[in-house]
């Protein structure tokens, strides 16, 4: 099979792996990694600035695709660019598709990348939608197949430290948690508008509330509730004493449920890994980092299925039913160290799962 080599500028010079002790290497880590922080609605064009953090366990993604065919790699969560400026410092012969939904987003991620115009094009898009986006892209490449993909899931730092977003229950903000502003949903419609046992629903689905009936109750008799303070106050008085004083915040796992009901974050994941996967040539890798247990048992399944080609046999008889495994699973280090959870502690519950495509037999 030929592997893609195209880049927007022709085609690159093949580079070799830069060291992860290497100047060139330690460049690159000045990079930010972020999601999701839209600006289409006339957000100032200094909050772009504000997507600036250590990517998480890029060390990490950089080994992953050390070996992978020369071509494209798909940053499908693309932010402020961090792991793409890892990869494009680390290897000369591959270029990036930047995707992201958020356009604050891809602004930043733009001005992080002019250094290497021409071996990056970005496009505005939810990661939900790549099959298409990749269809119509790769085609305007002149390319077949990508080298690889990287997911890295779940909110950012940035989009957690600007108030007015909405995702933070330790400031005053509306209920917002909208990672695309133009999308109609907002937290504030789930939470006054739906009903008992939808709200806890998704506060079970989403972050494993084990009191989500008694959330959902509270809030229900305290709408119309408006701001990030009014509902962390509101389920933090219907959470017990006892389990208030320990575990961190009690609205904690709240927000996060509401978050991803607003941006459909889990329910984009399957699909998209599919996609990645089958556009991936053989050799190349798909990567992901998630953040908590619903985003990673997602990740795993697909993975598994991927790994077993659809399997359905009984667990250790030999396949009977013809399926062809897809992809075969990398061993790398799946936690941060600990000595990147010291220096970033909103890494301490990051879980990275890779796979490489196998050819078809």
């Amino acid at each position: 099979m030929q592997h893609p080599n195209v880049s927007l500028t022709g085609s690159l010079s093949v580079g070799k792996m830069a060291s992860s002790n290497s100047a060139r290497y330690r460049l690159a880590r000045s990079g930010e990694k972020s999601r999701r922080h839209p600006s289409a609605e006339g957000l100032p064009v200094s909050e772009a600035q504000e997507f600036r953090h250590a990517p998480v366990m890029e060390r990490e993604v950089v080994e992953a695709f050390a070996n992978v065919p020369a071509g494209h790699i798909v940053d499908a969560t693309l932010g402020g660019a961090g792991h793409s400026v890892a990869l494009l410092e680390a290897r000369s012969d591959i270029s990036v598709i930047g995707i992201d939904r958020d356009e604050t987003a891809l602004e930043a991620a733009r001005a992080r990348l002019a250094p290497f115009a021409g071996r990056v094009t970005t496009r505005r898009a939810a990661f939900g939608d790549l099959g298409e986006v990749l269809t119509e892209m790769l085609s305007g490449l002149g390319a077949t197949h990508i080298s690889g993909a990287l997911f890295d899931l779940g909110v950012s730092s940035p989009q957690f430290d600007v108030a007015e977003r909405g995702f933070s229950y330790r400031v005053e903000a509306p209920l917002d948690m909208r990672m695309d502003r133009s999308q109609a949903l907002t937290a504030s419609d789930i939470v006054n508008t739906y009903d008992r046992d939808e709200i806890a629903r998704i506060l079970r689905e989403n972050a494993d509330e084990r009191f989500a009936r008694r959330i959902a109750d509270a809030i229900i008799l305290a709408r119309p509730i408006n701001t990030t303070s009014q509902l962390a106050a509101t389920v933090t008085a219907a959470i017990p004493a006892a389990t208030r004083r320990r575990g961190g915040h009690p609205a904690k796992r709240t927000f996060q449920a509401l978050r991803i009901e607003v941006n459909a974050e889990l329910t984009q994941i399957p699909a998209a890994l599919d996609a990645a996967i089958d556009a991936t040539c053989v050799g190349g890798r798909v990567a992901v980092i998630s953040y908590h247990s619903g985003e990673d048992r997602i990740v795993k399944e697909i993975f598994r299925t991927a790994e077993s080609g659809g399997c359905a046999c009984r667990p250790g008889l030999p396949c009977a039913c013809g399926a062809v495994p897809r992809v075969r699973r990398v061993r790398i280090a799946r936690r941060p160290s600990d000595v990147e959870i010291e220096s970033n502690p909103r890494a301490r519950s990051a879980q990275f799962r890779v796979v490489e495509k196998l050819a078809v037999r």
